[in-house]
């Protein structure tokens, strides 16, 4: 990993990542997606949780770019991000 520069940027990088799944529900709806695609209406089933909750949690995920939603009037399709996620998986890889 010595071709990764972590720097200050890096280190915001992994912060912002590191924010976005400090919550276990963000954890459990990457969990869900990486199995793959999935509706809203579906993600709300399967966590339990209120439908404005769940949205909450999927806007931060998408904003820090783990999660892509495709909508498919009236329903939107979520999915992760890949290139997202290897870059995260990188930036822990660099730690340990």
């Amino acid at each position: 990993m010595d071709h990764l520069r972590f720097d200050e940027a890096t280190e915001k990088e992994l912060a912002g990542f590191a924010k976005a799944i400090a919550h276990p529900a963000r954890v459990r709806l990457l969990k869900i997606l990486a199995s793959g695609g999935c509706l809203g209406t579906d993600l709300v089933k399967q966590l339990g949780l209120a439908q404005s909750t769940v949205s909450e949690h999927l806007r931060i995920l998408k904003q820090a770019g783990l999660v892509d939603a495709e909508v498919q009037h009236p329903r939107t399709c979520f999915s992760l991000q890949p290139e997202a996620l290897a870059r995260l998986n990188n930036l822990l890889g660099y730690l340990a």
